[in-house]
């Protein structure tokens, strides 16, 4: 396995549109929006050099987003790294005993993604992503 970069850093918001005004009309950063049916979450990606900031909002009152705001308010809720096997690196991380909590599935941006345990993480909820090499 090998890690590429950091690919995002996740952030929790109760307004995707709203929280992007900051990125775009005060940074000039270019937006992209994608909504992620299955997860009911709006992701607005605000890019900046090689890497991403990921404004996450849930579009369930009940899903995994809303739940993390109503427990910690807004703010950062992961950071992603880029690895060149997202596979490998669940594999990896398992081997070293952290625990895993999502096999590898598809992620925003046409990515395959897992996430690691934050109690394992020194409090960071970790994400993997490999992005389509084609």
């Amino acid at each position: 396995m090998k890690t590429l970069k950091i690919d995002h850093v996740g952030v929790a918001v109760r307004s995707a549109e709203e929280s992007a005004k900051l990125f775009s009309n005060v940074l000039g950063l270019e937006i992209e929006t994608e909504l992620l049916d299955k997860e009911k979450l709006k992701i607005i990606m605000a890019k900046v050099g090689e890497s991403n900031i990921e404004l996450l909002e849930d579009l369930d009152t009940q899903g995994t987003i809303a739940k993390f705001i109503e427990k910690h308010g807004e703010g950062l809720h992961h950071i992603a790294f880029e690895v060149d096997d997202v596979n490998e690196a669940v594999k990896t991380m398992k081997e070293n005993g952290y625990r895993v909590l999502s096999e590898p599935h598809p992620g925003a941006g046409g990515t395959v993604v897992a996430f690691v345990h934050p109690k394992d993480t020194h409090g960071i909820l970790l994400e993997l992503v490999e992005r389509n090499r084609h």
